[in-house]
């Protein structure tokens, strides 16, 4: 296994990292069996290679453009500015993207390196089903076969994405060990790509995993963050004052936080789950309540159990109900340069139902837990602040969860 390198230098610049062996400072690497240590070294040369090609970088632009459906506005959030009377809102609209979130960026980009390596069967795993959404939509697009793994318990939670893959063409395996839910589904995954190695491309949906996959989601995610800068400078914003976005893996967070890395004066909030609450075991704020462990092929935060077992995570979110998060995210607080924070259950529910109410847009549940911060941050801010919240997806999948709300709330009145 791969040893950590030394911490970086306080005047190395973050956006450097990984190092050549894959690591964000002490976190990252490749903690696999050496079976796949060549697949992930051929991995990262079809993309090293292919992120320097022009034609590569035409068709994958080309494809998020005219399939996906980019760029995704900047939206002024007038009645939740008014609602709040203090900073600027605005959402980065990725709901707007074909499948109805942030993850159709990364199966596109993944697809074709897929593609380049003469892969011709796909397996991911998903636990919202977003990402086995979009993994199925590429999948069908470029005509190669697909199976999902998806933990029983959210298959149950996330239905219509179910059927939705299905009728995609993609075979959808249910996981009834552990939690049965993501963290499940990814381990069944890893066992698949174990023995299907030489004819199969894992197509992780998040910042996660081992090396080089949490550079290769970064980079097709980034594009999110690339969007919100020009849009800003547009509008005659030279920055902004603060980025939030929710974070389970990380990759709707990275995508946004990448490109400002190197702004000292933009603040960057990534909110986790913090479920029934951080003060009882049920939350998924790894960041928050986790330490340092190897889990999934890397070595990052994790919830861990005193005799270092996993804590079994929990959400309302089937998204964000992961023990782990991503190693560039570990880096980063470690590296104070994020700050992470949690929201629970009830608050994401609240700011849910507010935007739908003053902006009639349905958020996904994971973006109402960036939506539920507002609460604490607005008040900080002044009317000259411009704030950004990365609405990763459409609430569409949560609609059953919402209904459900409403009616223990009293009916249309609430919340």
């Amino acid at each position: 296994m791969s040893r950590p390198s030394a911490p970086p230098h306080p005047s190395s610049p973050i956006d450097q990292w990984p190092d050549a062996r894959g690591y964000f400072g002490e976190f990252g690497g490749q903690f696999v069996p050496e079976i796949l240590r060549p697949a992930l070294t051929e991995l990262e040369t079809t993309f090293n290679r292919l992120r320097t090609d022009p034609d590569f970088e035409q068709e994958f632009r080309q494809e998020l453009r005219t399939y996906a459906g980019r760029p995704t506005p900047l939206y002024f959030a007038r009645n939740l500015t008014r609602y709040y009377g203090k900073a600027r809102i605005y959402l980065k609209r990725e709901d707007l993207l074909h499948t109805g979130a942030h993850k159709i960026n990364n199966t596109i980009g993944q697809i074709l390196l897929a593609r380049a390596m003469g892969k011709q069967r796909i397996i991911a795993e998903t636990g919202a089903g977003q990402h086995g959404v979009a993994t199925a939509t590429v999948a069908a697009r470029f005509g190669m076969d697909c199976c999902i793994y998806m933990g029983a318990e959210d298959m149950e939670r996330q239905f219509p994405n179910v059927q939705r893959m299905r009728m995609l063409g993609a075979k959808v395996r249910a996981v009834h060990s552990g939690t049965r839910t993501l963290k499940d589904a990814t381990s069944e995954a890893l066992r698949d790509w174990l023995t299907h190695v030489a004819t199969t491309h894992y197509i992780i949906g998040s910042v996660v995993g081992p090396h080089p996959f949490p550079l290769i989601v970064r980079y097709f995610q980034k594009v999110i963050g690339e969007e919100v800068q020009e849009q800003l400078k547009a509008l005659g914003h030279p920055s902004p004052s603060f980025l939030i976005a929710c974070v389970g893996g990380g990759s709707n967070a990275m995508g946004l936080f990448y490109p400002f890395l190197s702004s000292p004066d933009v603040q960057m909030i990534g909110v986790e789950a913090g479920g029934l609450g951080v003060h009882t075991p049920h939350h998924a704020a790894t960041l928050s309540r986790g330490r340092p462990g190897i889990f999934h092929g890397m070595k990052t935060y994790l919830l861990q159990t005193a005799d270092g077992q996993i804590q079994l995570p929990h959400s309302i979110s089937a998204g964000l109900d992961y023990p782990g998060v991503g190693p560039e995210h570990s880096f980063l607080k470690e590296q104070k340069r994020v700050t992470y924070t949690q929201v629970t259950d009830q608050e994401a529910l609240q700011a849910a139902f507010r935007l739908a109410r003053l902006e009639g847009i349905i958020p996904a549940l994971e973006s109402a837990h960036a939506l539920a911060y507002l609460d604490r941050l607005l008040p900080t801010t002044h009317p000259d602040q411009i704030v950004v919240v990365n609405l990763s997806g459409r609430g569409d999948k949560d609609m059953s969860t919402y209904i459900q709300y409403l009616e223990n709330q009293g009916g249309e009145k609430a919340p």
